[in-house]
């Protein structure tokens, strides 16, 4: 009996070695891929940095004012007055949605001349004639 009691320990060890053998690869191949990942993300915000500098160098108010003064017969650019702003009553906005549809008047007929009845042939009767 002790023989395979010994042998049972032992299959035991063998199988938690092989376990932590497999989970120290895995671990070790999770910390490789995160410092790929911040790697990445470091990229990203250095040329974040980069982006941001040249909008901010693009956006100068000189070289805007000087793009208008070359571009101003070509696209009709004219300074901002005060005359061209309205005060917010004289906008029209759109009429707030209809809650429920018109109903028809009680007293409405529809109208006979030229409308289409059941009597009327339809178009493939029509073709046949």
């Amino acid at each position: 009996m002790r023989p395979v009691l010994y042998l049972l320990v032992a299959m035991v060890v063998m199988s938690l070695a092989f376990w932590a053998y497999r989970e120290n690869y895995r671990t070790q191949d999770a910390l490789n891929e995160m410092e790929d990942v911040q790697s990445d993300i470091a990229g990203l915000r250095e040329e974040l940095v980069v982006l941001r500098a040249e909008w901010a160098y693009l956006n100068r108010p000189a070289r805007l004012r000087e793009l208008v003064a070359l571009n101003a017969d070509r696209l009709n650019l004219a300074p901002i007055t005060a005359d061209q702003f309205v005060g917010s009553r004289s906008i029209d906005y759109p009429p707030p949605p209809v809650k429920y549809p018109p109903r028809r008047p009680e007293n409405f007929v529809p109208p006979t001349d030229g409308a289409i009845t059941d009597a009327d042939p339809t178009p493939s009767e029509q073709e046949q004639q």
